[in-house]
């Protein structure tokens, strides 16, 4: 554990010495223990997310890479349904995530001398924080990235401590991890070794492990990185398609920092920041974090891109605010009231408790009440946000294509492939249509793409939503069209055809068929 060996603190430091250490060492197990549960409880509910079936599919093909994803969490997202499906066993993997990272902020914490009152409001701030929570509620890349980045963070800090220097190797491996989940770590990893280069602390760089932690992280990521090359660096393309299609243009990218972890909360982070900036000894950390900012910013990333460096930072401003508030204690249970207060508005907006009836009803009051319109896409809050709706009606979907396969005739149905126009639609029929006697869905998007046309010519096609497949045909009928309350405009209204009589053999078009991206049709 990483509280077994606390770590020798010279004599010149200016950190105190804790004065109830049983407590202080179990607080961060308690709060791990407190996430764990919150998650465990709150997450499985309104249905699996679009992305989350598409985890699941890709881990059922097993490989190296795939277009825009490593395979960590797709095996992972597999692996959870083994003994069936299962929203619950999916949703436990960010709940374990999330409690390592609650706790790896703890321990940071703990590191930075912080008493029982810091490690306490380090692991709320970790918990409650809105992009932390979302991150915890439902699985994705960035729910990994979450607890490995701080936990980085943290063994690097040793290390520029004292600790022994063959802590690079689980540095190395750490990073390996998080690479394998999501590529965007390269970018803290650059940041980091960056902020030790332009301090003092670049001596614990002059290190033969060092050196053998980069490349143990390097060695384990080529058969990724093979796979990428490959396959054409198919996310790179994706990456170009879909340029500026999801880019949150105002407030300025730092201030959409401040949004996404919330206003009021950010102040301790801000604390936290300014702290390591003016500390000689952690200022490589906060260098760390401005220079992530900013190459993120100059590439336009997505604002939530580099919130799993945010544990570190409330780490720091939970020690800033307990030594602020150390002679008026009374201060204390007031900021822990508002962390609390701040919490509740946002919680349902990222961790499904509500009813669905229910959580539209609060997200109509708030967006009368406070001009706000939750939607990027045309809808209006009537719907659930996209967060949600997209966890909606993918079970009835895959229902109704089944129905328009099961009325064709039988010599059909031994000839007929089943065409969806995105992953999420595709990953929903393979997902629920899995033992059914259904073929397997194809698809021209992402991953699907490189799986091909499964051998199938095109004689008969059942074709969801699938426009770009229709000038290939000269007999196109529509036979139904899907519907569902909640769904997002874009995944609502979608036409059913029946293909027939292809212009040119299905494998002869797939080629053209060739889609890279996230965008969907009402984006």
């Amino acid at each position: 554990m990483l509280l077994e060996r606390p770590l020798a603190v010279e004599t010149r430091e200016v950190f105190t010495l804790p004065r109830r250490p049983r407590l202080r060492r179990r607080v961060p197990i308690i709060a791990a223990l407190v996430a764990l549960a919150l998650h465990l409880g709150g997450n499985p509910h309104y249905g699996f997310f679009r992305d989350e079936l598409y985890f699941i599919v890709c881990g059922l093909h097993p490989a190296a890479g795939y277009v825009d994803q490593p395979s960590l969490v797709p095996l992972l997202a597999a692996g959870s349904q083994v003994f069936g499906h299962s929203l619950f066993a999916l949703r436990a993997l960010p709940a374990i995530f999330s409690a390592l990272a609650t706790y790896v902020t703890c321990v940071f914490a703990y590191d930075l001398g912080g008493e029982v009152f810091a490690i306490a409001l380090a692991a709320l701030l970790a918990i409650v924080s809105p992009v932390l929570m979302a991150f915890g509620a439902r699985f994705s890349p960035d729910t990994v990235e979450t607890a490995a980045w701080p936990l980085m963070a943290l063994l690097v800090w040793r290390i520029a401590k004292g600790a022994n220097p063959r802590l690079w190797i689980a540095v190395g491996l750490v990073a390996a991890i998080a690479a394998w989940s999501k590529y965007s770590v390269a970018f803290f990893a650059v940041a980091l070794i960056a902020g030790l280069l332009l301090t003092p602390e670049r001596r614990i760089l002059r290190s033969w492990w060092f050196a053998a932690g980069a490349a143990l992280a390097l060695a384990l990521c080529v058969p990724n990185v093979f796979w990428q090359w490959q396959h054409q660096w198919p996310i790179l393309q994706l990456l170009h398609n879909d340029y500026d299609k999801f880019l949150l243009k105002w407030p300025p990218f730092p201030l959409q920092q401040i949004m996404i972890m919330s206003p009021l909360l950010s102040i301790a982070w801000l604390a936290g920041l300014g702290w390591l900036l003016v500390d000689r000894r952690l200022r490589f950390l906060g260098l760390a974090y401005l220079l992530l900012i900013a190459m993120m910013w100059g590439l336009d990333a997505k604002n939530y891109y580099p919130a799993p460096v945010y544990p570190y930072l409330i780490a720091a401003g939970a020690v800033v605010i307990e030594r602020w508030t150390g002679r008026v204690h009374a201060w204390r249970a007031a900021i822990i009231a508002i962390v609390v207060l701040c919490a509740i508005p946002s919680t349902p907006f990222v961790l499904p408790i509500l009813p669905m009836r229910s959580f539209i009803a609060y997200q109509e009051f708030l967006g009368k009440a406070f001009h706000i319109n939750f939607h990027v896409e045309k809808a209006g809050n009537n719907l659930p946000i996209q967060y949600y709706g997209d966890m909606t009606g993918w079970p009835e979907m895959e229902q109704q294509v089944a129905a328009v396969y099961g009325a064709l005739p039988a010599a059909d149905k031994s000839r007929a492939a089943i065409y969806a126009h995105n992953f999420g639609e595709a990953s929903a029929i393979d997902y629920y249509g899995a033992g059914t006697g259904l073929p397997a869905a194809i698809s021209g998007n992402n991953t699907y793409w490189i799986w091909g046309p499964h051998g199938y010519s095109g004689a008969v096609v059942v074709d969801l939503n699938g426009k770009e497949l229709l000038p290939y045909f000269r007999s196109v009928k529509r036979v139904a069209t899907y519907y569902y309350p909640l769904a997002m405009p874009y995944e609502n209204n979608l036409p059913i055809w029946i293909l027939r009589d292809p212009i040119r053999p299905l494998p002869a078009v797939w080629p053209k068929l060739k889609d890279y991206s996230y965008a969907f049709g009402g984006l």
